[in-house]
């Protein structure tokens, strides 16, 4: 079933999903004609349990889709969102349509609610915001919107009414943690998008009578590349082993920090073997490049990641270090 509903989001992303697409939605465009394809399709759904009207599926079995995101640039919160409803679904909480992304809140001395970075923020429909020991959900159309690091990212501030109104959800949920296994899968993807075009493009580009891909020194870069994109992947993998919707934190801890790690220096050996054409605009390879540096931040960075585990050994742990290596990465 898992790779029926992947085939099907893949032939979706392939047909509506292309890069003019995400081009025009960062430069302005509405998101609204390519969510509503999408929230046609069900697939945001997919976590949302039976009794809800939802597919029913984990983590595990989604894993495969969320990479398909980051391969294809999808330029809405259709992971965030897919996870959302089925937090909002096992609360006894109304779904609502649209898209739905996640955020981290403050309240200020007015009574405002302040999320300083937003992922996604620019083309939501609703935030849910953890608020201390609550979650509410907001309407990114009642909030005061202001430009963020990435051009889909946002800050966004509601007044003290929007926070009354609000739904609430009872108990907090650890957003860092849920948008690290979102970006881990989502990276994964890039990466693998990364991957394939530079390999496509040094088989393609010839200089001095050969493609460049004959030359040794390329070749390295090459095989460096892809020692980093698919030790990524399956990082990505543990990071979304969950029989559930709720992903478990030291997984998520070993997922993001390979990832984030391996957006570096793909990043970089990509670009090196392009040249200077992968860093124009019109060329494809910026669309997801700049995406491995802004999701290599979301939700935590590689150093933070790593500290996690670390303290997870020397707090925690009383085995051996690979006794933890082993429970944190048996996907079996």
């Amino acid at each position: 079933m898992d790779d029926l509903f992947s085939d099907a989001v893949r032939q979706l992303l392939a047909d509506q999903c292309t890069p003019q697409v995400v081009r025009s939605i960062e430069g302005g465009q509405s998101a609204q004609p390519l969510w509503q394809l999408i929230e046609d399709s069900g697939f945001a759904d997919a976590l949302v349990d039976e009794v809800h009207g939802g597919a029913g599926l984990s983590l595990s079995e989604v894993f495969p889709v969320w990479e398909l995101f980051g391969m294809y640039a999808l330029p809405v919160p259709l992971a965030e969102t897919m996870l959302a409803r089925a937090l909002l679904a096992q609360a006894g909480v109304t779904l609502p349509a649209g898209s739905i992304t996640l955020a981290h809140g403050s309240v200020n001395a007015a009574g405002a609610v302040v999320c300083d970075n937003v992922k996604n923020g620019q083309v939501a429909d609703w935030v849910l915001v953890t608020l201390g020991t609550e979650c509410i959900l907001l309407p990114v159309a009642q909030a005061r919107k202001s430009p963020a690091g990435f051009v889909l990212d946002a800050m966004l501030e509601w007044p003290q009414a929007a926070r009354v109104d609000a739904q609430t959800v009872a108990g907090a949920h650890d957003v860092r943690t849920l948008q690290a296994c979102i970006y881990a899968a989502q990276l994964a993807g890039a990466l693998m998008g990364v991957f394939n075009r530079t390999l496509q493009y040094a088989n393609e580009r010839s200089q001095f009578g050969r493609p460049i891909g004959k030359f040794q020194a390329i070749q390295h870069q090459l095989s460096v590349l892809s020692e980093h994109t698919f030790a990524a992947r399956m990082a990505a993998q543990i990071g979304c082993h969950s029989g559930s919707a709720t992903p478990d934190r030291l997984r998520v801890a070993v997922a993001k920090a390979r990832t984030s790690e391996a957006a570096l220096e793909v990043a970089a050996l990509s670009h090196s073997i392009h040249g200077a054409i992968g860093f124009t605009e019109e060329f494809d390879l910026q669309l997801f490049t700049r995406r491995l540096h802004v999701w290599r931040q979301a939700g935590g960075s590689e150093s933070y990641w790593h500290s996690v585990v670390g303290t997870e050994l020397v707090d925690h742990h009383s085995g051996l270090a690979l006794d933890l290596l082993r429970t944190a990465t048996d996907i079996h």
